[in-house]
C-alpha cells in the first residue's frame, strides 16, 4: 500500500506501507522512505538569524526605546501626582471657603435674629403704648359717660321726684281736702325713693 504525505516545506514524499505478513525488510525500508528533515527542529541558520535578531532588538530596547518609555512614564507619574495635590489644594481650599461662608452666614442669621427681636421689642413697645392709649381713652369716655349717665340719673331722678311730689301733693289734697305741707311731702317721697333704689 502507497500513501502520499506532503511535508511543511511542501514536498511530497511516498511512504510505501507493507502488510504484516511481509518480512521484516519490508518494514525496514518503510522506515527509511518515511525518515525526512523534522518540520519542528529549526535549522542552525534559522537559530543565529533568530538569536541575532533578538540581540538587536534587545539592544535597541534597552538604548533607544526603555529610555523613552521610562521617561513617559516619569512624566505620567509626576503628572498624576501632581494632579492629586492640585486636587487636594483644591479641595482644601473648597473647604476653608465652606468654613468661611458658613461663619458669614452663621454671623448674618445672628445679625437678622437680633433685628427681628429689637423690631419685635419695638412693636410690642408701640402696641403696649397704643393700648395704653385707647385704655386711657376709653376709660376716660366711660368715666364721662358715667358722669353723663349719673347726672341725667340725678336730674330724672329729681324731676320723679319733683313729679311725685306734686302727684302726692295733689293726691293728698284731694283725698284730705287741705295742702300738705311741701316739705313732709319731700321728705316722703326722698324716703320712698331710697327704699326702692336699695331694694
Amino acid at each position: 500500500m502507497r500513501v502520499h504525505v506532503t511535508t511543511l516545506q511542501g514536498d511530497l514524499v511516498e511512504v510505501r506501507v507493507s502488510a504484516e505478513e511481509e518480512t521484516t525488510s519490508g518494514e525496514a525500508t518503510t522506515t527509511a522512505e518515511t525518515t525526512g528533515p523534522n518540520p519542528i527542529s529549526p535549522e542552525g541558520k534559522e537559530l543565529i538569524w533568530g538569536a541575532g535578531s533578538f540581540l538587536v532588538f534587545l539592544v535597541i530596547m534597552r538604548v533607544f526605546l526603555f529610555p523613552k518609555l521610562k521617561k513617559g512614564m516619569d512624566a505620567r507619574y509626576n503628572g498624576i501626582r501632581e494632579d492629586f495635590e492640585q486636587a487636594d489644594a483644591t479641595r482644601l481650599s473648597a473647604k476653608s471657603d465652606v468654613a468661611k461662608y458658613e461663619a458669614a452666614l452663621a454671623e448674618v442669621r445672628t445679625e437678622a435674629a437680633g433685628r427681628v427681636d429689637k423690631a419685635r421689642q419695638t412693636l410690642d413697645q408701640e402696641r403696649s403704648t397704643k393700648i395704653a392709649e385707647a385704655n386711657a381713652r376709653i376709660a376716660s369716655k366711660r368715666s364721662a359717660a358715667d358722669a353723663e349717665i349719673s347726672a341725667a340719673r340725678t336730674a330724672a331722678r329729681d324731676q320723679v321726684a319733683a313729679a311725685v311730689a306734686t302727684v302726692t301733693a295733689r293726691t293728698t289734697q284731694l283725698a284730705v281736702g287741705k295742702s300738705p305741707d311741701a316739705s313732709v311731702v319731700q321728705k316722703a317721697v326722698q324716703e320712698a325713693m331710697q327704699a326702692g333704689a336699695r331694694s
